[in-house]
């Protein structure tokens, strides 16, 4: 593939472009057909080097086809669909006394974040994992999508049955409904808990089931996992110490935890992805689904900033078939210098070994997914890639 630098003077803001646009390695960053929407989202193409293959350009010439349609609109950034699930829970829970099938409208949001994770769970783990810029105030919607997505990763490696694992899904999305806005407040202030919030805390199971009977929610499953999310079987949890706990309830809580572990607050630094997972193993004495989270996750999940032995600082973005050993992409050199490129590596090399977890988090501020993986499309305009075995 010959390529050649991509001249300013080609790009027109708010048209699809004519060809795909790549980096010095080759790596996609624009699919043909998505549109540059400002000045400031060209300059940082620019900035980072933007290439197009040769062949491509004299192929496009050749067609010599008509523009496309003023109204045509390029499909949505796998990332983007990701933001927007945030928001859209937001306004289906907002909208849930007006809502006619407010169960029916959360199964197929549900099942919305299935396509998404499907397409490519790797970037689903990444946004649980980095929370960088996370929003205090929308804490408690990210909270439920996060917990969702691992409900999800959990329900397939236990080979739940579908209608099971939607249960468990729904009971994430939903557990919540009483505090959502109150989390988002907790999560921001900088002071610890204060006991009105502490008591809001305690109901909110009860109060989340009475608010789903009341919206017409008869799933027996869906409405014990969150009566029993902050049960434990030798009777310390609350709200009623019971120690009956269905197993759905027990998934939700350790979901529920581990992602409120690795999330940031204003109060407490997140924990590691290995810090979390190490407290849940010791609490679950090596269970089944501590078992499965390391098993879905892996040591160092997509989203982990390590060191390697190269000495470069690099991103986690692809789980392998070894727990310890994933693709990494690399951005800073061997003395730990920013580098305008990504580089890929596969830690199973000694050269690439995963050395430590980084703690430079500064470099990660202003770090966009796009860079990491490339402008990947939604599901529906690309195949669904394929899950790694494990």
């Amino acid at each position: 593939m010959k390529m050649v630098r991509l001249p300013r003077s080609k790009v027109q803001i708010g048209t699809p472009l004519p060809w795909s646009v790549r980096d010095a390695q080759g790596w996609l960053l624009l699919s043909r057909g998505h549109m540059v929407e400002s000045e400031h989202q060209l300059d940082m193409l620019l900035q980072r080097g933007a290439y197009v293959d040769a062949e491509e350009v004299r192929a496009v010439a050749r067609e010599n086809a008509p523009e496309r349609p003023a109204a045509f609109v390029p499909p949505p950034n796998i990332f983007g669909l990701w933001d927007q699930s945030t928001a859209d829970l937001k306004k289906l829970v907002y909208g849930m006394a007006r809502t006619v099938d407010f169960a029916g409208q959360v199964e197929q949001f549900a099942r919305h974040l299935l396509e998404l994770l499907d397409y490519n769970p790797d970037i689903a783990i990444y946004r649980c994992v980095r929370q960088e810029n996370a929003q205090h105030f929308y804490y408690g919607y990210t909270h439920a999508v996060h917990t969702a997505v691992l409900c999800i990763l959990l329900a397939r490696h236990l080979q739940w049955p579908e209608a099971r694992m939607l249960s468990l899904v729904k009971a994430a999305l939903t557990m919540n409904l009483s505090i959502f806005d109150l989390q988002g407040q907790m999560a921001g202030q900088d002071v610890p808990m204060k006991d009105k919030q502490r008591a809001a805390i305690h109901a909110h199971p009860a109060q989340a089931v009475e608010l789903l009977e009341r919206a017409g929610v008869t799933d027996a499953d869906w409405l014990s996992a969150i009566a029993q999310h902050h049960e434990r079987p030798d009777g310390t949890g609350y709200p009623q110490g019971s120690t009956e706990v269905c197993e759905l309830a027990v998934a939700l809580r350790v979901a529920d935890i581990f992602m409120a572990k690795i999330s940031p607050r204003a109060v407490r630094e997140a924990l590691t992805p290995q810090e979390a997972v190490r407290q849940l193993y010791q609490e679950d004495h090596g269970g089944p689904l501590s078992t499965a989270v390391i098993k879905e996750l892996g040591i160092h999940p997509p989203g982990d900033f390590v060191r390697l032995a190269s000495g470069e600082l690099s991103i986690v973005v692809q789980r392998t078939n070894n727990a310890r050993a994933p693709i990494v992409a690399s951005i800073t050199d061997t003395t730990g210098h920013p580098v305008p490129h990504t580089v890929r590596h596969d830690t199973a090399q000694a050269e690439f070994a995963i050395q430590a977890t980084a703690n430079n988090k500064g470099l990660l501020m202003r770090l966009p997914p796009e860079r990491l993986f490339g402008f990947s499309m939604a599901p529906t305009q690309q195949a669904v890639a394929p899950r790694p075995a494990h």
